[in-house]
């Protein structure tokens, strides 16, 4: 499986996650309307804090952590609203939709 974007063709395991991470803001276009996905503000938020997690430590949050972290950055933030963005489960969903790869264990570490 792989993704077209830009024109370049990038590879994706088989449960849709890019190999090596693609930090071009068309890669979450792409990769949300094959998850049927329209792209929000508030998705973006998300994916850029997400893209921001990875850089920084090399993978993505489990769900905890996420949401503990997400929640500091945008006070009031609950499970609900982080589910309603991405419903097959903002961990697993949001790292795949902002072009990362698969997280570690169940959902990151």
């Amino acid at each position: 499986m792989s993704y077209n974007i830009g024109g370049v063709e990038h590879e994706a395991d088989d449960q849709g996650y890019l190999v090596e991470p693609v930090f071009d803001d068309e890669a979450p276009r792409v990769i949300a309307a094959a998850e049927s996905i329209e792209l929000t503000d508030a998705h973006w938020e998300v994916i850029n804090y997400l893209r921001d997690e990875y850089r920084e430590h090399g993978h993505t949050p489990n769900f905890r952590n996420m949401l503990k972290g997400f929640a500091e950055i945008h006070p009031g933030v609950d499970s609900k609203y982080l589910y309603d963005l991405f419903p097959i489960g903002p961990a697993k969903q949001g790292p795949k939709v902002a072009g990362l790869p698969q997280p570690l264990g169940k959902g990151g570490y």
